[in-house]
């Protein structure tokens, strides 16, 4: 098969360009293209107001292969394609009765467990949260009614933080076996949109998402695991430096030599529990902020130009980093087009906000993160759970900022800009559940993290015209943008540090930020946790004949 990059089309193009366009580039006969399939559509808007066109990879087949590559010997846009199936490591054989356990059923748990189910190893799952219908039903009590269920809501749950989220897929991470692909596959086989497997900036979309999640789950139930909601994890159980089993809040003790650690950042008992039983932990880098509406037409508009609203364009996003004087970096996180600010806290008494979107992305506002970088040096000297202790303070001061009713604290960009509280709004109506309450955001972060934004949302406006316009919304506060820790894992078994059998995996752990990234990691630590089971059991030989 062929891969062939750079290939443009305008933006209107009827299908059957495509495949002409592919034959000129390989100056062939139409008869010798065989097949063909879009491995990535993008689009190039730097003309947007003369002519945006799409930008394809293609894999082709074609019927002399060896002779087209050759002629295109010197050029870096034809080649070989690579092979991008996934291939387990392992098949687990019939006499290996001990059982994996993962802990936490976000993106990353969901494919640590599909793997291992995949490959024969039955995998116990043990998710905190309830399932996805009840989930679901907990968290609209929250936006609509007030009512926290701390242990079912945005960050707890089957299909973790990533469900109520935009279902962003993308990532920048470096995926050398295309375990990227694997995740994608497997999100379609459950009923994602097939598009996702080639648009540059695939999303599924909360609604959606919750179905694909409950269908995968099915799978791993079918292929002999076992998914247990509602069961919180309270100790680790470690001997000569070694995990044993886990303990529930029930009292149960369930025993493993295998334990995953696949949690969200949200699960700070359980970093507290991880740190008094003497698991390795460092403090990491995160960002604090707060979520910013405009309305879409805006963002449309000043990125798309007259393409604005064009159906195979869809809602336009965008990306933003400012450096300001005091050094700090300012960055747009989690951009959700067409979308909503969420009540995204887990906490009683803590307001903290999240970023949403459907498929459709067809709501009035674009939101996104406008976050300031903390570094854990500086910032929170102490020990590894010290930026989670100033998470925790934070969102307490947002909460009572707001009205200590889950309401979040909001002011307008130009009354932020100038320093003055906010007491009414414009036209731009923020969409935060359960509501806002409008006032002076500047005591809810740091001085610096003001000082930073306030440089950062001119500039900003200069890149994207409107940005900071004066009645666009700031919501309070944005906290979790990624782990305040790093549970550190050996490069090669990807095991703690200090504790042999214990696999920290995805976001928590703080080795992903997103549904792909955590998705990939679930899989690698799936095939190492294998491996690993099939050495210690003398079966390392044991290979898929794949």
């Amino acid at each position: 098969m062929i891969r062939m990059t750079e290939l443009a089309l305008p933006l209107d193009h009827p299908a059957e360009a495509l495949r002409a366009a592919i034959v000129a580039r390989l100056d062939i006969a139409d008869t010798d293209l065989l097949d063909f399939t879009v491995f990535k559509r993008s689009y190039d808007a730097r003309k947007k107001n003369t002519e945006i066109t799409f930008v394809y990879i293609i894999d082709a087949t074609v019927a002399d292969e060896a002779a087209v590559l050759e002629r295109f010997t010197k050029d870096r846009h034809v080649n070989r394609a690579p092979d991008t199936a996934y291939y387990p490591v392992a098949q687990a054989p019939a006499e290996l009765t001990e059982r994996p356990v993962i802990i936490g059923f976000g993106p990353c748990g969901l494919f640590a467990a599909l793997i291992l189910a995949q490959m024969g190893f039955k995998p116990i799952v043990l998710e905190r949260g309830k399932d996805v219908r009840k989930r679901t039903k907990d968290t609209w009590a929250l936006w609509r009614k007030h009512i926290l269920s701390p242990e079912s809501n945005v960050q707890f749950g089957e299909g973790g933080a990533g469900l109520f989220s935009d279902g962003k897929l993308y990532s920048q991470i470096k995926d050398p076996k295309f375990y990227g692909r694997k995740v994608m596959h497997e999100f379609v086989k459950a009923g994602a949109p097939e598009e996702i497997l080639f648009v540059s900036k695939p999303h599924i979309g909360t609604f959606r998402l919750t179905g694909v999640v409950a269908k995968m789950r099915e799978e791993i139930i079918a292929l002999g695991g076992e998914i247990r909601f509602e069961s919180k994890i309270t100790d680790l159980h470690i001997e000569d430096q070694r995990v044993t089993g886990v303990s529930l809040a029930t009292g149960e003790r369930i025993d493993s030599r295998y334990v995953v650690l696949a949690v969200g950042h949200s699960a700070r008992d359980t970093f507290r529990m991880l740190h008094r039983n003497g698991v390795y932990i460092e403090p990491k880098p995160f960002a604090i902020g707060f979520r910013i509406e405009h309305p879409q037409s805006l963002i449309d508009h000043a990125r798309l130009g007259k393409y604005a609203g064009h159906p195979e364009l869809g809602a336009a996003d965008y990306k933003l980093v400012y450096h300001a004087k005091n050094g700090r970096a300012v960055y747009s996180f989690c951009m959700c087009p067409g979308g909503t600010v969420v009540a995204a806290t887990s906490e009683v008494g803590r307001v903290v906000t999240n970023g949403m979107s459907q498929y459709s992305r067809n709501e009035r506002n674009a939101n996104a993160g406008i976050v300031v970088n903390i570094d854990p040096e500086k910032d929170f000297p102490g020990g590894p759970l010290a930026g989670m202790e100033f998470q925790e303070q934070l969102e307490s001061q947002a909460y009572t900022l707001g009205g200590s009713d889950y309401c979040a604290p909001a002011q307008l960009v130009g009354d932020f800009i100038a320093g003055k509280p906010s007491q009414a709004l414009g036209e731009v109506e923020p969409s935060y559940k359960p509501g806002v309450k409008l006032g002076d955001l500047a005591p809810s972060l740091p001085e610096y993290a003001i000082t930073a934004i306030r440089e950062a949302l001119p500039a900003f406006g200069k890149q994207i015209r409107g940005f900071d316009r004066h009645d666009a919304i700031l919501t309070g506060i944005e906290t979790r943008t990624s782990s305040p820790i790093r549970i550190k894992r050996d490069h090669e078994s990807l095991q703690s540090l200090n504790t042999r059998g214990l696999y920290p995996a995805g976001e928590g752990a703080g080795y992903a930020g997103g549904i792909l990234s955590a998705g990939v990691d679930g899989i690698k630590v799936a095939e190492a946790v294998a491996k690993a089971m099939l050495a210690d059991a003398g079966l390392s030989n044991i290979e898929s004949s794949a």
